[in-house]
């Protein structure tokens, strides 16, 4: 009847609306557990005195590329190497990893917000992610797609390679920086 399909439907919503709210604290809970460097759950996390964390490895990995140390996040400076434990955030990314949450779920439960479909297209035409739906759509007509995971690779190669070649042209000029400071001071003497 027609008032037993209504009352299905209602009930259909509000489980949608559960899961959906459900879905916004496993993913708020994921993300709290999840380093800022290597975007995976914290290992041996660490406290910096700005208050943010990060794995013991990665910020150690970090600094070491870097001429002072700072924190990525906020870029505050610290002279000494405070590497304080986080025990806390150790056990509660414990239980995420033991939950079996998925670090990179976030990224594969964007839907596209005009269709409300899962984006699993990268428009290379407009550099954007899209749905199916989307790509079917005159808006893309033409246009060149790939799978989002092949874009992910394409696109951090190109990264390393940019990162790797800033990090030359920083190492160069700090390179002559000091130099230049050593002339100077030679100068002055």
């Amino acid at each position: 009847s027609a008032g037993t399909v209504k009352v299905k439907e209602g009930l259909n919503q509000e489980m949608l609306r559960v899961n959906m709210a459900f879905r916004q604290q496993v993913q708020s809970l994921t993300e709290d557990v999840i380093c800022p460097i290597c975007l995976d759950f914290f290992t041996d996390p660490v406290i910096l005195d700005c208050e943010h964390n990060f794995c013991r490895s990665c910020i150690t990995q970090s600094w070491e590329r870097q001429e002072i140390n700072s924190c990525p996040e906020c870029r505050q400076e610290f002279p000494d190497r405070n590497l304080r434990g986080n025990r806390a955030l150790a056990n509660l990314a414990e239980k995420a990893r033991k939950l079996n949450l998925n670090p990179q779920e976030k990224e594969s439960n964007h839907h596209c917000e005009e269709h409300q479909e899962e984006l699993k297209l990268f428009c290379e035409t407009d550099k954007k992610l899209i749905c199916v739906i989307c790509r079917d759509s005159g808006e893309h007509k033409s246009h060149n797609f790939i799978p989002i995971k092949e874009a992910v690779g394409i696109y951090k190669d190109r990264v390393k390679s940019s990162l790797d070649s800033l990090t030359e042209k920083k190492s160069a000029a700090l390179g002559i920086e000091r130099e230049q400071k050593q002339k100077i001071s030679q100068i002055q003497v």
